[in-house]
């Protein structure tokens, strides 16, 4: 049943996972921030700025769905992110887990991060989320809503959702898909890439 609720545009699915449940390998989070995105030129909802605007490829074939699923890939070549998969099967759509704040786990957490991180930081920022939550490359396709799946999903009530650009990113700079809680410390700073067009000559 949750994961037929994330069968949907990316920008609902990632409203409905603000306020969402995290779970994994002994740390659970809230998440408070998120980024929406897209698909193929082709697709319902074309987005220069996703994986998957070339089109289906050995590493992002799991964002072509089915919902529910883990998309994990390699920022800069270091820090891994965590993607929810979203619309339908063979149509592309995810949500970026920008940052979470822990509430179970902690010191697992701190252990995973350093223990001299402040707790607001701990999942803060989509490296760092994956970092404190044990999420690696090799959980790329997991269903988050399986009994066992050592990563776990529980949607909880949607919450009213601030919104802005999308952090980092120099395609569709301008597209309002990053959405958050406006108030939570573990929100991440935006920063928009320098090598995007000035304000207002994206979409």
């Amino acid at each position: 049943m949750s994961a037929e609720l994330l069968s949907t545009d990316p920008l609902t699915a990632a409203q409905r996972l603000l306020g969402a449940s995290l779970c994994g390998r002994g740390v659970s989070a809230m998440i408070v921030e998120v980024e929406a995105y897209g698909g193929p030129a082709d697709g319902p909802w074309p987005d220069a700025a996703a994986h998957s605007f070339r089109g289906p490829g050995p590493r992002n074939s799991v964002m072509f769905g089915p919902a529910g699923r883990l998309y994990t890939y390699r920022s800069h070549g270091i820090h891994v992110c965590a993607n929810i998969v979203c619309a339908t099967d063979g149509v592309a759509g995810a949500v970026l887990l920008r940052a979470a704040a822990v509430e179970a786990g902690l010191d697992t957490a701190l252990a995973r991060r350093g223990e001299l991180v402040r707790p607001a930081a701990l999942a803060r920022g989509p490296g760092n989320l994956c970092s404190a939550l044990g999420i690696t490359m090799e959980d790329n396709g997991l269903d988050v809503f399986a009994r066992r799946s050592p990563i776990q999903l529980t949607l909880g009530e949607q919450h009213t959702a601030a919104e802005g650009p999308r952090v980092g990113v120099s395609k569709a700079a301008d597209r309002p898909w990053r959405l958050w809680l406006a108030g939570r410390p573990e929100v991440s700073l935006y920063r928009r890439s320098p090598r995007a067009p000035a304000p207002g000559e994206s979409d």
